[in-house]
């Protein structure tokens, strides 16, 4: 039998691979105070971060000024970054959350203690790390990150090797990259991500208490209480 010729079949689309969130959206009632502060002053302290490519960020002229800049991945509500902002006026905090309401919470915050040393990034905080210079940030906190506790959900989490160089490549040399969690297995691989950094150093080797410049969150008081407890791990970017 004569074989048929058939048309070559087409190519299967390539499939775009999704990207890995190492947060969970939450939604959230607005009040009348939080649509206010959305609506007035985010367009004096907010920054929008759109998903993937994007034009770099200018930290003098985001805040007006040339000053050591800490960047907060995970604001929450935002009471404790306006916090330390308000007893370090020298230097800029620039908070990276995603949650509407704490969004809208600091901004109230903001305007309520008069904090010009604050700005508050919408967004997927890996898409601003990449938009950020290397070599800009004076620090990088994380405090209580989503532990992402099922094992296969642990490539979400925001602490893992890749993540780490990232967030490490921003910092100044001597910068310190400070992590926080109430949750131990987290903690400790925490710990082994960051002394696996060649570039990373543990500024308190042996000491996981919560330093004193650090508030005290409302997260982290029902964790306390509930008797899961919490580790700081502190590392700072060799000098070159």
């Amino acid at each position: 039998m004569t074989p048929i010729d058939h048309e070559p079949a087409a190519p299967a689309p390539s499939r775009v691979r999704a990207t890995v969130r190492t947060f969970h959206p939450r939604r959230g009632r607005l009040s009348s105070r939080h649509l206010d502060a959305l609506d007035r002053l985010r367009p004096v302290y907010g920054l929008a971060v759109p998903d993937g490519a994007g034009p770099p960020v200018d930290l003098a002229d985001l805040f007006g000024r040339r000053a050591p800049v800490v960047l907060e991945i995970g604001s929450g509500m935002g009471d404790a970054t306006a916090a330390m902002a308000a007893v370090d006026p020298d230097r800029d905090y620039l908070a990276v959350e995603v949650h509407t309401p704490g969004i809208a919470n600091l901004l109230a915050l903001v305007e309520r203690h008069g904090l010009g040393n604050v700005r508050i990034a919408d967004g997927d905080a890996l898409a601003l790390l990449r938009r950020l210079p290397e070599a800009t940030l004076d620090a990088v906190h994380v405090f209580f990150p989503d532990p992402w506790p099922k094992a296969r959900h642990h490539k979400r989490r925001l602490i893992q090797p890749a993540h780490v160089a990232l967030l490490r490549s921003r910092l100044a040399p001597g910068g310190t990259l400070h992590c926080a969690t109430d949750w131990a297995e987290y903690a400790d691989a925490m710990r082994e991500t960051l002394d696996a950094d060649p570039e990373l150093v543990d500024t308190r080797p042996g000491d996981t208490s919560r330093p004193a410049h650090r508030p005290v969150t409302k997260f982290e008081r029902r964790a306390l209480l509930a008797g899961r407890p919490v580790t700081d791990l502190i590392y700072r970017r060799r000098p070159r």
